[in-house]
């Protein structure tokens, strides 16, 4: 697949509430040929528009960032966007809860962790002091261990349990704070983008795409990214976009878009996600 107008790259935070502004946040943007800059805030972008000077938001907000995406989509611009957080769960959480396929996962996950909301912390919910407000089921009612593992998880050398909270290096609370964004956005533009592969891992050409990416698998690829890079966060989002311009511009995404899995293991694959870039 090719004729993407842009390749994005997202590290996230899980941080704080949706509308903290996060230095964890990071988003760096790149055209096809070129090499990856630094996005702007949505208010230093218009500031800028507008020649005004002067102290404006320098980091991101997880709500900022799922606007940004809708817009991009609304104006027709056709992206590629890889974001660092798990979109899904283990087949264990599914079969665990009954729960058959991917749209329907987001919604029963939204219910019970609403973290889109503007001043809910993840804690909130683990705690359940969100319960306790009436704006949330009690805790424990959708939880996971930090032994249970998706397959493309178990095809990296490192990468943690979706569930794993609390140490270096963990995905869980991002993707805790990430998913009901997935689903904001999911709503907000319809079929207009593809989330891969839960919509097929074949992306249509001239659709946007939205992937799970792993930064990891692609940091010290680019040593350079140390001269325009100020924090391993910057670095990260950096390395996500310049390696999806790269396989892009050589033509090399299409064999991403299918790993080497059996039948048995796709099927698995379609409700647990993939890591574009595993295989």
């Amino acid at each position: 697949m090719s004729g993407f107008d842009c390749f994005i790259g997202i590290d996230y935070s899980g941080a704080e509430v949706p509308t903290s502004r996060l230095k964890g946040l990071q988003v760096y943007a790149t055209a096809p040929g070129g090499l990856p800059t630094q996005v702007p805030t949505p208010a230093i972008a218009a500031a800028r528009a507008a020649g005004v000077t002067g102290s404006l938001p320098r980091y991101w907000t997880r709500k900022e960032i799922a606007h940004w995406l809708i817009e991009r989509v609304e104006r027709s611009e056709t992206f590629i966007a890889g974001i660092d957080h798990g979109f899904s769960f283990p087949d264990s959480y599914f079969r665990r809860y009954g729960l058959t396929d991917w749209p329907q996962f987001l919604d029963d996950f939204q219910h019970h962790w609403p973290t889109d909301g503007d001043f809910v912390y993840v804690d909130f919910v683990r705690d359940g002091s969100l319960a306790r407000d009436g704006k949330a089921p009690p805790p424990g009612t959708r939880i996971g261990d930090s032994r249970e593992f998706r397959l493309c998880e178990r095809w990296t050398s490192s990468a943690k349990s979706v569930f794993q909270f609390d140490v270096q290096g963990s995905v869980a609370k991002s993707t805790h704070a990430g998913i009901p964004w997935l689903r904001h956005i999911r709503a907000a533009v319809g079929d207009r983008v593809h989330f891969w592969p839960f919509d097929g891992w074949q992306p249509p050409a001239g659709k946007s795409v939205i992937a799970e990416v792993y930064p990891s698998i692609f940091r010290k690829r680019y040593p350079e990214a140390d001269a325009v890079c100020q924090t391993a966060d910057e670095n990260d989002a950096y390395a996500v976009a310049r390696w999806l311009a790269e396989m892009s511009g050589r033509g090399e995404l299409g064999r991403y878009w299918n790993p080497p899995l059996s039948e048995a293991e796709r099927a698995v694959a379609e409700r647990e996600g993939w890591i574009l870039g595993v295989g």
